[in-house]
């Protein structure tokens, strides 16, 4: 007993494997056949345009910083107390040439302005007592009959000189002396802003204290860099020694516009003039734009251009005429395009590019009217692929193949060579 049960226990893991073996094996000898697939040839799709020459108004793109024409240092040229502020004398503030910003106490300088018209009357005095004189001794001289003529002592002409010299010593004292009233008055020396203020009622100044910090506002300037590829297409206004002409002379228009907020405000100027030398760091020019007027509220309702402000700027350049624009982003590397031709197969050609900007690029040699552009992106080792028009010809496809459903509910292949219609 106990010998049969140690056999049965010995050979039930045989058993198992036979069993399973047996399954395992069923189960492959009856697995349902894979269905074949033919795989689909895919011919990419392009997007092109028809190319046509056209003129392109080329517009060289840079920025820059407004600053005032003119800016001045407003100091006293005499000293004493301010005892009297204009309202626009204040940070912000515009004024008009000839306006009185401030008044330093005149009395002082008024008073010695009295003194000096009396000594210029006491000088004159002195000169009409010795003409006086001079002519008395010349009457006695011919009264006693003296012969010749009188010595320039008897006619006291060194007397009247010295006297003279006295009155034209008393004019200049009286002409300084007025003057020094008139410099108590801090005149406007033209229509302008004041940028800072440094002085107020009260305040005892001298001669160089700063009162104040002006710009003019009749036109502002922008210093702009232009690189040596827009200098190509840009007429800069070029003076020489010699032109006389210059002051009548303006450049290209010019557009700038700045980011105020949510919304964006643009002024209208021009290139007036360009530096003298090129900027040995980065190799560029600087031109200057001008805006007239830059505080004036126009009819659009316009934002002030103020001075120390961030502009962008559109200068416009020459007229392109003959070439073919096209998308910037359908130039390939190494300066070419894609073009497909006759045969829907794309061919890489290079091209000559006179100008390009963020979003046209114009193209001078290399390129014939009608023929086909590419503009959707591909991968390099394209050219001489197959493609089709995006749009225009049919997808070509493969219906997954469905077989016939068997009693038994397994799924039948189709046979082999014989495409999944």
């Amino acid at each position: 007993m106990k010998a049969a049960q140690i056999a049965f226990k010995a050979g039930l893991p045989l058993l198992v494997l036979v069993v399973s073996a047996t399954i395992a094996f069923h189960t492959i000898a009856n697995r349902p056949e894979p269905q074949r697939r033919s795989q689909p040839i895919a011919i990419p799709e392009v997007e092109v345009i028809s190319l046509e020459r056209t003129s392109y108004r080329v517009i060289a793109k840079t920025r820059g910083t407004v600053q005032p024409r003119t800016e001045s240092t407003l100091i006293p040229e005499v000293s004493g107390r301010i005892v009297e502020v204009s309202s626009n004398f204040r940070a912000g503030e515009f004024f008009e040439a000839g306006d009185v910003l401030l008044r330093i106490d005149p009395r002082d300088y008024e008073s010695e302005a009295e003194i000096s018209a009396a000594e210029l009357i006491q000088a004159r005095m002195t000169l009409a007592e010795e003409q006086a004189r001079g002519d008395q001794a010349a009457r006695e001289w011919q009264r006693l009959g003296e012969p010749g003529e009188p010595d320039a002592l008897v006619l006291r002409k060194p007397q009247m000189t010295s006297a003279r010299a006295a009155v034209q010593r008393a004019q200049a004292r009286l002409a300084q002396t007025r003057l020094a009233v008139e410099r108590t008055q801090i005149v406007a020396p033209y229509a302008g802003r004041v940028l800072e203020k440094n002085a107020d009622l009260g305040q005892y100044v001298s001669t160089g204290t700063v009162l104040a910090k002006i710009y003019a506002v009749d036109y502002v300037e922008v210093r702009l860099p232009l690189s040596n590829r827009q200098l190509e297409y840009v007429d800069v206004p070029e003076f020489y020694r010699s032109d006389e002409q210059r002051e009548h002379r303006s450049g290209p228009p010019v557009r700038l516009s700045a980011r105020i907020g949510r919304q964006v405000h643009a002024w209208e100027g021009r290139l007036v003039r360009a530096e003298g030398t090129i900027d040995t760091h980065s190799r560029q020019l600087f031109v200057i734009a001008q805006v007239d007027n830059p505080y004036a509220k126009g009819a659009e309702n316009r934002a002030p251009l103020k001075v120390g402000q961030f502009v962008e700027a559109a200068v416009e350049g020459q007229v392109l005429k003959d070439v073919f624009v096209i998308p910037r982003d359908a130039l390939r590397a190494g300066e070419s395009v894609m073009l497909l031709n006759s045969d829907q197969r794309l061919q890489s050609r290079p091209v000559q590019i006179l100008w390009s900007d963020e979003e046209n690029a114009v193209i001078g040699d290399g390129l014939s009217e009608g023929e086909r552009l590419v503009l959707t992106a591909l991968g390099p080792g394209m050219e001489g692929t197959e493609v089709r028009l995006a749009g225009t010809a049919e997808k070509q496809r493969n219906n997954e193949p469905r077989g016939d459903q068997n009693p038994a509910g397994r799924s039948r292949p189709k046979p082999e060579g014989r495409p999944a219609s």
